[in-house]
């Protein structure tokens, strides 16, 4: 097998940029997509924004106490998923092997040049030109031989940056990051690692697979392998998403009723702004429950019909919730999965081809 040349194209603060683009008195300044409700949460942030801290998922009275100025505008999906068939068209002129993550961000397998530009790396700079030159926005590019460093790499010079990472050069380039930016390694897997000793990837190769399963389990062998800069996955085109949905871990346990009822709002919130970027619709629910000993339940609900307003979903949600009530040990994290997706269904308000 020849070495593979994988690009990661990320969109730069997509839904922000173009709300950006079409109203300049936005231009400059701190934006939020969202609702700036007590409620609402963040969906993006402008990069005027995310210099105060104010970040996608965040609650919106979060956000404000942050950077007071910030403005909120509205989601308009509609015009995202337009601007995501733009870029989309622009990926197919150079490879059919495009795996879509979301409307903002794609793999390309490129290994076969279709087009005998020369290099992945020549690629990636034309489509980024090509991107601004269509849409008016600008696109940040990773390059490399396999997904994990690519996706890496398209994060390392935002926004409008592009990082090429060889084969020789990936295992001291994954060495040299912190483990937080590896994907599957959140908060609370990262707070575990330190407590460990291993904060860069130089720390995660090195201490071993045998140790890693014992501290981290099925998950380790991912971890040795990304700590290596191995990744053998090959871009799917047009993969099916098999569930999309949101979890929150609180700053205090909760054990009260109106507190955890208050709390899944949030999460219902978060989850149904993922629901809808990606157009889902699906007929089971699933709430994750984890308690203050790390404990987790999981309890699902199915329908005959999709799930597909935030209403059916606030009101299943809370219905699975109440039926796990009261707790003794308080709640530290709720979740929200939608699965059972319906590929035959399309949402009225998403055109055919996805992105």
């Amino acid at each position: 097998m020849p070495t593979r040349k994988i690009i990661h194209i990320d969109m730069d603060a997509f839904y922000a940029s173009v709300e950006q683009r079409d109203d300049p008195s936005l231009r400059g300044k701190p934006v939020a997509v969202g609702s700036a409700q007590a409620r609402g949460v963040v969906a993006a942030a402008s990069y005027e924004a995310r210099v105060f801290g104010v970040r996608s998922a965040m609650a919106s009275v979060t956000a404000l106490r942050r950077c007071p100025a910030l403005m909120f505008v509205p989601p308009r999906f509609d015009v995202y998923r337009a601007v995501s068939h733009q870029i989309r068209a622009i990926f197919a002129d150079y490879t059919d092997l495009i795996e879509p993550l979301s409307l903002d961000e794609a793999y390309l397998d490129v290994t076969d040049d279709a087009r005998g530009i020369g290099s992945a790396t020549a690629i990636a700079t034309e489509i980024r030109v090509r991107i601004r030159e269509v849409t008016g926005l600008t696109a940040s590019a990773g390059v490399s031989y396999n997904k994990f460093i690519a996706k890496l790499a398209s994060d390392q010079n935002k926004p409008d940056g592009m990082c090429v990472i060889r084969p020789p050069q990936g295992p001291a380039f994954v060495a040299a990051l912190p483990v937080k930016r590896f994907h599957g390694v959140g908060p609370v897997t990262a707070a575990k690692m330190a407590a460990l000793g291993i904060v860069t990837g130089a720390d995660l190769r090195d201490f071993g697979l045998d140790a890693l399963t014992r501290q981290f389990g099925s998950s380790a062998a991912y971890f040795h392998r990304a700590a290596h800069g191995d990744d053998d996955r090959p871009v799917r085109p047009d993969r099916p998403s098999k569930s999309v949905g949101a979890e929150r871990t609180f700053d205090r346990d909760l054990t009260a009723e109106t507190d955890l009822l208050a709390a899944l709002e949030l999460v219902v919130d978060a989850a149904w702004l993922r629901i809808e970027r990606a157009g889902a619709v699906g007929r089971t629910l699933t709430l994750k429950v984890k308690f203050a000993d790390f404990a987790i339940v999981s309890r699902a609900q199915s329908r005959a019909v999709p799930i597909a307003s935030r209403t059916d979903l606030a009101e299943i949600g809370r219905s699975i919730l109440l039926r796990l009530l009261p707790v003794e040990l308080g709640i530290r994290l709720l979740g929200l999965t939608l699965s059972g997706l319906d590929r035959d269904i399309v949402r009225a308000d998403q055109p055919t081809l996805a992105l």
